[in-house]
């Protein structure tokens, strides 16, 4: 595979990471759980990054997770050019947290991505996440999962969060790409301590990403557990992104 090949697929996912279809399950009781949580807890996360390939400024992504109750409405959007290709992403991802399954999970989410890998993607998610309708420019196609719930990259990283605060050690997930599902093993390291600007020295715990890319996330504990940084591990280039600024008005103990 050629160093341009390699920089496509860091490229390809350093884009992803900038990156209620169940009422029908859900039982009266707990509809009026979800309205009563919905009217006490209103709030937003909003995360900013730096896009880096081998080392080179190569971008920037922004990311704001707006919290209503036990629902979400997740926005990503980034910019970067590699190689002389240019690209601009953005995605609207909707989830809520499923009582039936304990766990974050998609319900839809919108993708357009315009100059490389172009695309205008819209899925829907049913039967607790495990199956999807993906439309892309038009075409059509169905993905199902034996028992893991399908997902959008934005949940995938909400719900490695939630496993983070559950104290789970090893876990699989699958995310719904554009043309297949990818299932992945994540494994939870032993913290370690670095120097982020403008936080200072931080410890951050390493979740560890094996499938169809391998990616090393760092989430830090004294910052709720948000993701700071981000590697993409290629044979010949590397991809990272990396926290430039947060504001929360979220409370820790508001939203899981």
């Amino acid at each position: 595979m050629t160093p341009t090949s390699f920089s496509a697929n860091a490229f390809t996912f350093l884009l992803m990471l900038a990156p209620l279809a169940f009422t029908n399950a859900v039982s009266a009781s707990e509809q009026q759980e979800h309205q009563q949580e919905n009217e006490i807890t209103q709030c937003s996360r909003i995360s900013n990054y730096a896009i880096h390939l081998s080392g080179i400024n190569v971008g920037s992504m922004n990311r704001t997770e707006t919290w209503q109750g036990k629902t979400a409405v997740v926005t990503s959007t980034s910019e970067a050019s590699i190689l002389g290709i240019g690209t601009h992403y953005q995605q609207r991802a909707e989830l809520s947290w499923s009582n039936a399954r304990n766990e974050w999970l998609t319900d839809t989410f919108h993708q357009k991505v315009t100059g490389f890998r172009s695309r205008d993607m819209e899925v829907t998610f049913a039967n607790h996440g495990l199956e999807s309708r993906v439309d892309i420019d038009g075409d059509i196609d169905t993905y199902t999962s034996k028992q893991i719930p399908l997902r959008d990259v934005d949940t995938l990283a909400i719900q490695i969060r939630e496993y983070l605060l559950q104290g789970r050690q090893q876990f699989a997930l699958i995310r719904q790409a554009s043309d297949a599902i990818e299932p992945y093993q994540f494994y939870v390291e032993d913290v370690q301590t670095a120097v982020i600007e403008p936080w200072g020295e931080l410890t951050l715990i390493p979740v560890v990403q094996t499938g169809a890319e391998d990616v090393t996330y760092y989430f830090a504990p004294a910052m709720d557990y948000q993701l700071i940084k981000a590697k993409y591990h290629g044979i010949i280039l590397q991809g990272l992104i990396e926290l430039d600024s947060y504001s929360s008005s979220c409370e820790p103990s508001a939203v899981r």
